[in-house]
């Protein structure tokens, strides 16, 4: 993928993937009541957006239409992270993630299954 989104870019992506097509005003509202942005900010995030080409505008009601699948950003940014602080090792990466958190023998299993199925 060559459209990085930074953060905040990233907020408003989650707004229209979990709620679908959405008017910039309605993405304002949610954005004010998750992070505080105003209006305005809001808005200058959305079309930061269009013109990365992640986001389409549509009218009426400046309606916006997310242009990535989530999946393809999410793959984008765990590639990124990998690379950047597991020095792209993906072994490092779950030996990490997995002493950070007590796992019950059935979140462990999960795992083991997950792991056979790739295999």
């Amino acid at each position: 993928m060559s459209i990085k989104l930074v953060n905040s870019e990233l907020k408003v992506m989650n707004v229209l993937w979990d709620n679908g097509d959405t008017t910039a005003k309605r993405i304002s509202e949610i954005l004010g009541q998750k992070t505080g942005w105003n209006i305005n900010t809001t808005y200058t995030v959305i079309k930061r957006c269009i013109a990365k080409g992640a986001v389409e505008r549509r009218e009426p009601d400046f309606l916006c239409h997310a242009l990535l699948p989530k999946e393809l950003v999410q793959d984008s940014e765990t590639d990124e992270l990998i690379d950047k602080l597991f020095d792209g090792s993906t072994e490092l990466l779950f030996a990490s993630l997995l002493s950070r958190k007590k796992l019950t023998k059935k979140d462990i299993e999960r795992l083991k299954q997950i792991v056979r199925d790739l295999e």
